[in-house]
């Protein structure tokens, strides 16, 4: 007979290590699209924590740090968002770390401009970045810090949205969510998700 699980053996493990991995295009012709919120985040995050994305391998632009008493990595893949599995499976591969260490940082278009969404898991939801990434480590099964950019009108497709820039008049809504995003994934990692979902879900003003 199996001895019965004790309450401490039925908690889940709490990850120590991160991985944090904001989702672009490399270019400086899409730095400002809407498809880039990943990568800005990530560059808001590099400098929040001082930990500067100066290492170039991996099909990654990376730096490695300590938050919250804890080992973070932070990229932004070198590829073009179809290709985001190759360089996150590659750096979970390095550093050892399983999916559940991963968070993603990544646009959506389901999620109203100006708005956070953070989730534990799921399906791509049309996004190919994060497909990418699903088919790379065969599982759904890590963070996803979505960034609101909204749906275009139905006459412009979805494709030609995520690679336009933002418009001017979105330009104070874009900084502020940039912000909260960095926020939110500092949170996560210092506090959980619970904590994150609970705190920055929503807009500024929710």
């Amino acid at each position: 007979m199996l001895p019965s699980m004790t309450t401490e053996n039925r908690k889940p493990k709490t990850e120590n290590r991160h991985l944090v991995v904001g989702l672009g295009n490399p270019g400086p012709q899409y730095a400002w699209t809407r498809h880039n919120l990943g990568f800005m985040v990530a560059a808001a995050l590099a400098e929040l924590w001082g930990i500067p994305l100066t290492r170039s391998t991996m099909d990654a632009t990376w730096g490695q740090g300590r938050v919250g008493g804890k080992t973070v990595v932070l990229a932004q893949p070198a590829t073009f968002m179809n290709l985001s599995g190759r360089a996150v499976s590659r750096l979970l591969a390095y550093f050892k770390f399983t999916p559940a260490a991963l968070v993603v940082v990544h646009d959506d278009l389901d999620v109203p401009l100006g708005r956070l969404k953070i989730v534990e898991r799921g399906g791509p939801g049309g996004h190919k970045g994060v497909l990418s990434i699903i088919n790379a480590l065969d599982t759904e099964e890590f963070i996803r810090v979505k960034l609101g950019i909204g749906r275009p009108r139905p006459e412009i497709p979805s494709e030609n949205f995520v690679l336009s820039p933002f418009a001017r008049e979105e330009e104070e809504t874009v900084a502020t969510l940039v912000e909260r995003g960095a926020q939110a994934v500092d949170c996560l990692i210092r506090e959980g998700l619970q904590a994150a979902q609970n705190r920055f879900h929503g807009t500024s003003s929710e």
